[in-house]
């Protein structure tokens, strides 16, 4: 059984910095491309980053580009998202997903279809 559950959200004020984490398990880490999305109320759920297997390469949205920072531990089932400069239009709930099929480069793994596993979401909110 294939478990994502995120960590690290909270209330932040506007230019500090969050890190969330995401542990997996009941998958083969290292062969599988993780992502995180993120979902204001009343919105869809928008890309923010992915990583590919063995984390050389990676993938912003243009709005978190040179302020958020995906990252992996394959040793320890890990995925992470480091989150500067916030701003109150990150707020969000924020999920980590997986897929272990092979879709191509991380190109490909820019939405919600693209991925076979969710995490419960985790609540980030920015205050002005």
């Amino acid at each position: 059984q294939v478990q994502l559950v995120e960590s690290g959200g909270g209330l932040v004020q506007a230019g500090g910095s969050l890190r969330l984490s995401c542990a997996t398990s009941g998958l083969t880490f290292s062969t599988t491309t993780m992502g995180w999305f993120r979902q204001a109320p009343g919105k869809e759920r928008d890309f923010v980053a992915v990583i590919s297997r063995s984390g050389a390469n990676t993938l912003y949205a243009e709005s978190v580009e040179g302020r958020f920072t995906i990252d992996r531990d394959n040793g320890e089932n890990l995925v992470y998202l480091q989150m500067n400069s916030l701003k109150p239009e990150d707020t969000a709930v924020y999920y980590c997903a997986a897929d272990g099929r092979s879709l191509g480069s991380i190109y490909s793994y820019t939405r919600p279809r693209d991925y076979s596993y969710w995490g419960q979401g985790t609540q980030v909110t920015v205050s002005s």
